[in-house]
């Protein structure tokens, strides 16, 4: 097998830091990766042997469903009077230092693959070349020693398992992890007078976390960890500021932090992330304005969903709550969209043009993201970390006699503050699922569900 170098578009070119080897698999390797990827997703499924708080590579978990998790705790936290602080650390070439004897005996003590099928691994793993190639020339071939395959099928899935244990570390320190591939999200929350007592905490949870990573051969990326405090706007005055201490290196707490591509405020506006989302529309928009001209409307059309409406409703779920002076930035994206695609000027009322396109307004597309997920949280189709948040009013056996019992409502939670208690998601997604109809409710599976669902929100946006 030969490796290829490989560049990020953003990336430097010159900088031999940012090339990643990748794997130059034939098609029926793959077919058989699949076929072991899938048997080996059956034995640990079954056997629940998947960390709950990894999000990477698999089904029904995603980055949103990750931010969206942390962010529910730590407004949760705030909302009950707390500070609270994140942490995003970053491994450095995390897929390639794999170390494979390590990785054999945890496959092995940790989730029972043994005898033929443990050969198997050892065999997939062992055995590999690579070469590096600039141009025309090419160096000799070398024995890949450390590392699972990137661009394979197993790779992703091998690295999940390997990394496991770093979970339950972080948890021995009374703090709450979340990862998602090699990112690791450390927080915790503490009454505004144990600010010291936490930062300490966080900082011997780091040191662990950075032993046992040199004990698995990974190494930390102190360059790209960050550490945000979190508060309400009227509680800002009483964010430290002491930097962290990472190993030997200090990290000094930053007022912004990008996380799995959803900005976050340390008051929990989700302002950044509504201009930079806003920001990067308009740049798209601007792009396909060049090009109006030459293509048809039905492009046009495509051109703006993949390009434009993709980066504005990614994390929506997030922005659940937020003001309408907020939200009406994001709602000028959708209309100079509608503009473009029917070539009407700026100030030319845009009400027939969204319901032509059959676009929902942006405060219905939060609804729409949140219900889906209502949804998918009761029909055993949305990660465990969601799914227990939401409660329903009939499993409450203090209402078994009431007329309630046969609802299909969710419980809303009480918090203290609208403005932030009430955006976690076990109070928004509850809120905007009892907000439907039974007969939307109560759909046979989830297509037929969304069909609905848009249909009552299209009524409600343009009734």
């Amino acid at each position: 097998m030969g490796l290829g170098n490989f560049g990020s578009v953003d990336a430097d070119t010159t900088d031999v830091k940012q090339y990643r080897p990748i794997s130059n698999l034939s098609v029926l390797s793959k077919l058989l990766e699949r076929l072991v990827a899938k048997q080996l997703l059956e034995h640990l499924n079954s056997f629940r042997l998947l960390p709950d708080l990894q999000s990477a590579y698999r089904a029904y978990h995603s980055t949103e469903t990750a931010v969206l998790k942390v962010l529910s705790d730590i407004l949760l936290a705030v909302d009950s009077g707390d500070l609270a602080v994140l942490t995003l650390l970053d491994l450095s070439a995390a897929f390639d230092t794999v170390d494979h004897g390590i990785l054999l005996r945890r496959l092995n003590v940790s989730y029972g693959l043994c005898g033929p099928v443990h050969r198997w691994f050892s065999s997939y793993l062992h055995g590999r070349v690579q070469q590096v190639r600039c141009g025309s020339t090419r160096s000799t071939w070398k024995a890949v020693l450390y590392g699972v395959p990137q661009g394979s099928v197993l790779g992703p899935i091998l690295f999940l398992l390997y990394t496991a244990d770093l979970i339950r570390l972080i948890q021995t320190h009374n703090l709450s992890p979340h990862l998602y591939a090699d990112d690791t999200q450390v927080y915790g929350a503490c009454q505004p007078s144990a600010t010291a007592q936490l930062s300490a905490c966080v900082s011997a949870c780091l040191a662990d976390v950075a032993a046992w990573m040199r004990s698995n051969r990974l190494q930390l990326n102190t360059a790209k960890t960050e550490v945000i405090w979190c508060s309400s706007t009227r509680r800002q005055h009483q964010i430290p500021h002491v930097p962290f201490a990472v190993g030997a290196d200090a990290v000094e707490p930053v007022c912004v932090v990008r996380d799995l591509g959803i900005f976050l405020d340390s008051d929990l506006t989700m302002r950044t992330h509504v201009a930079r989302a806003a920001s990067a529309c308009f740049a798209a928009l601007r792009q396909i304005c060049g090009i109006r001209r030459s293509v048809s409307t039905p492009v046009l059309r495509s051109l703006v969903a993949a390009l434009v409406l993709t980066k504005l409703d990614y994390g929506c779920a997030t922005l659940a709550g937020l003001p309408t002076s907020l939200l009406d930035k994001l709602q000028s994206v959708l209309n100079a969209a509608a503009r473009l695609i029917f070539c009407r000027r700026k100030y030319e009322h845009v009400t027939p043009l969204l319901k032509d396109l059959h676009w929902l307004r942006v405060p219905e597309r939060i609804t729409f993201r949140l219900a889906t997920l209502a949804y998918r949280c009761q029909h055993d189709t949305a990660p465990n970390y969601l799914a227990t948040q939401l409660i329903r009013v009939s499993d409450d056996t203090g209402r078994s006699r009431l007329r309630s019992s046969s609802s299909l409502d969710l419980t809303i939670h009480r918090t203290r503050h609208a403005t932030i208690g009430d955006r976690a998601f076990s109070v928004s997604a509850a809120r905007a699922w009892n907000s439907l109809p039974e007969t939307v409710q109560s759909s046979e599976s989830l297509a037929i569900f969304r069909r609905r669902l848009k249909s009552e929100l299209f009524r409600r946006s343009f009734q």
